[in-house]
């Protein structure tokens, strides 16, 4: 709800807090210009784009399972799937929805093995095709999202990642990253090889900023809910 919340702000056309002033300071930007997309990666996922603290565009529709491939949710596919399998398997839309949301992602995509990065990867390192397939369709997806924003806002100053994937796996991090050259994206192997640190993981020549910035939901949750009561 908190990514929905943040992009009912901006349709009201109303300042966020969603990333504060001492982030936006750390990493080098103007808080009432900067362009910055935020990759919230763990075992549900979802990207945000602002300018100045205002949404431009998050993932997350009506529901969660638009987006990002995640842990057990399929992400953006052809609503025309749907009724597909609901023909060909004999499956009720609420049916097949259920598989949607709770048995496809990652879990769905390598076989079953796991909706946890680190056993999916894991299998991948051991030579597994499908555990390879879905920890590349994953990265390509993000990258995919982070293009399609940098062109929403005519340009990107900071990308940011943050949740319990995007703040500790170093392997996803550059795989993302590795499709950004275009946009003079530059990452420091030795500064990527932290996990769970605030840090800039870009080099001082990369055209854009690329930081890790742990989360703190419970505390951002707990805040947003002391300012309505």
């Amino acid at each position: 709800m908190k990514n929905t919340a943040f992009a009912v702000t901006a349709s009201m056309e109303q300042a966020t807090a969603s990333f504060p002033k001492k982030h936006w300071a750390f990493c080098g930007l103007d808080s009432n210009s900067g362009k910055v997309i935020v990759c919230h990666l763990g075992n549900g996922a979802s990207i945000s784009a602002s300018i100045g603290g205002k949404c431009v565009d998050t993932s997350m529709g009506l529901t969660p399972l638009e987006g990002l491939i995640m842990g057990t949710r399929s992400g953006d596919i052809d609503p025309a799937v749907i009724q597909f399998i609901c023909n060909k398997e004999g499956k009720t839309v609420n049916e097949v929805l259920d598989i949607l949301n709770k048995k496809s992602g990652i879990l769905g995509m390598s076989g079953g093995i796991s909706s946890d990065f680190r056993d999916v990867q894991k299998a991948q390192a051991e030579g597994n095709h499908l555990a390879d397939t879905a920890i590349n369709a994953y990265i390509y997806r993000v990258a995919k999202y982070i293009g399609a924003y940098t062109a929403a806002m005519n340009g990107v100053d900071a990308i940011v990642f943050t949740a319990g994937v995007g703040e500790n796996d170093k392997p996803i991090r550059a795989g993302i990253c590795s499709y950004l050259s275009y946009l003079g994206v530059e990452i420091d192997a030795e500064a990527n090889s932290h996990r769970g640190e605030r840090m800039i993981i870009s080099t001082p020549d990369s055209k854009v900023k690329v930081c890790v910035i742990p989360t703190n939901e419970e505390l951002a949750i707990a805040r947003e809910t002391k300012a309505l009561v």
